[in-house]
C-alpha cells in the first residue's frame, strides 16, 4: 500500500466524509492498481481535492490514476474529459464514476503560473473554443447554484463589510443572468485558472481538473483575474483590465456579458468570506473582490 502524502492526511480534518475517504484512500489505490494491471511509477502528489498516483498502465504508457473526493463538483469530471476526447484537455484513459477513480494521460509539471500573465490568458483564451460544447444532459445548470448564492447575498447584511451599491448590482445582474436561456447548454470547466492546465506531449498545453456544469461561456473568465493576484502589486486596477480585455478579445466574447459575469462572481466570493470568518474576515481577500468587480467596469 502506498504511503499517503501529508497533505492528504489533513483531508481528514474537513470533517467525517473526507475522514472516510482518505481512511480507504491506500486500499482503493490497492485495489484499482491490481484490477487494471498497473505498475506505481513514482510518488504520489495531491491538488485540493484529489490524490494523484503517476503508474505504468499494462501497455508501459506513462499515466496518472487520480482518485477524487466525494464532492459534488467533481462528480462529472469523467463526462467532461469523454466529451472533450483530448481535444485542449487531458486524455481520459478509463474511468470508474462509482469509485470516483479516473485514469488519465501523464503530462507535464509545468502550468500556466511560469508564463508572464497576459500570454497565459491569450492560451486560455485559446482553449474556450474548443472545451466550450453542447453540455450532456447529465450536468447540473450553473444557473441553480447562482440562483440559490443569489438569493444569499440579497440576505446579507448591509453592515457586511462590502460596498452595499455593488451588492445590490451583483444581486440584479444574478437575477437576469439566472432568467436569461443564454446561462445554460454550453459545458463549462467551471474553474480554468493557471494551474489547471498543464503542458503535454501532444499539444503544448491542455487542461486539468474540470467542474463541469452546463452554463454560459462567459462565466469562466473570473478565475484568470483573482489568481496571481499578488503578481499585479501597484497595478491592480490596470492590470486586472488589461487580462481581462485580453481574454475577451482573444476569445471573442461579449465584453457586457462577461463583465455581468466578473462582477457576480467576484461579489459571492466576497459574500462566501464574509459568512466564513464572521468575526475577522479577510480584509485584503475582500479587497480584491472589491478591486476586481469595480475595475472590469470602469
Amino acid at each position: 500500500m502506498i504511503a499517503l502524502p501529508p497533505g492528504v492526511l489533513g483531508f481528514a480534518e474537513r470533517g467525517p466524509a473526507w475522514e472516510q475517504w482518505v481512511r480507504r484512500l491506500p486500499r482503493l489505490v490497492a485495489e484499482v492498481v491490481d484490477e487494471w494491471g498497473l505498475t506505481v511509477d513514482g510518488e504520489p502528489t495531491h491538488g485540493w481535492t484529489a490524490l494523484v498516483v503517476p503508474v505504468l498502465a499494462a501497455d508501459g504508457e506513462r499515466a496518472v490514476l487520480k482518485l477524487v473526493c466525494p464532492g459534488e463538483e467533481e462528480e462529472h469530471e469523467h463526462l467532461a474529459l469523454q466529451r472533450w476526447g483530448g481535444r485542449g484537455a487531458v486524455r481520459l484513459l478509463r474511468a470508474d464514476p462509482a469509485r470516483r477513480v479516473l485514469l488519465l494521460e501523464r503530462l507535464h509539471g509545468r502550468d500556466l503560473t511560469g508564463v508572464p500573465d497576459l500570454e497565459a490568458c491569450e492560451v486560455v483564451a485559446g482553449l474556450y473554443g474548443r472545451l466550450h460544447v453542447p453540455a450532456p444532459p447529465q450536468l447540473r445548470p450553473q444557473t441553480r447554484f447562482i440562483e440559490q448564492w443569489t438569493d444569499d447575498l440579497r440576505r446579507l447584511p448591509r453592515s457586511a463589510p462590502v460596498p452595499h451599491r455593488l451588492v445590490e448590482q451583483a444581486v440584479a445582474l444574478g437575477r437576469d443572468l439566472v432568467a436569461d436561456p443564454a446561462s445554460t447548454g454550453t459545458m463549462i470547466h467551471g474553474d480554468l485558472h493557471y494551474e489547471n492546465v498543464l503542458a503535454g506531449d501532444r499539444e503544448p498545453w491542455l487542461v486539468i481538473d474540470p467542474k463541469p456544469t452546463s452554463g454560459d461561456p462567459h462565466y469562466e473568465v473570473a478565475p484568470m483575474l483573482w489568481d496571481r493576484w499578488d503578481e499585479l502589486r501597484g497595478r491592480f486596477r490596470e492590470g486586472t483590465r488589461r487580462r481581462f480585455h485580453t481574454i475577451v478579445d482573444a476569445a471573442d466574447l461579449d465584453e457586457d456579458r462577461a463583465r455581468d459575469w466578473v462582477v457576480v462572481r467576484m461579489v459571492h466570493n466576497a459574500m462566501w468570506e464574509v459568512e466564513d470568518h464572521p468575526d475577522a474576515p479577510d480584509e485584503a481577500y475582500l479587497t480584491m473582490c472589491v478591486t476586481i468587480a469595480k475595475a472590469v467596469q470602469d
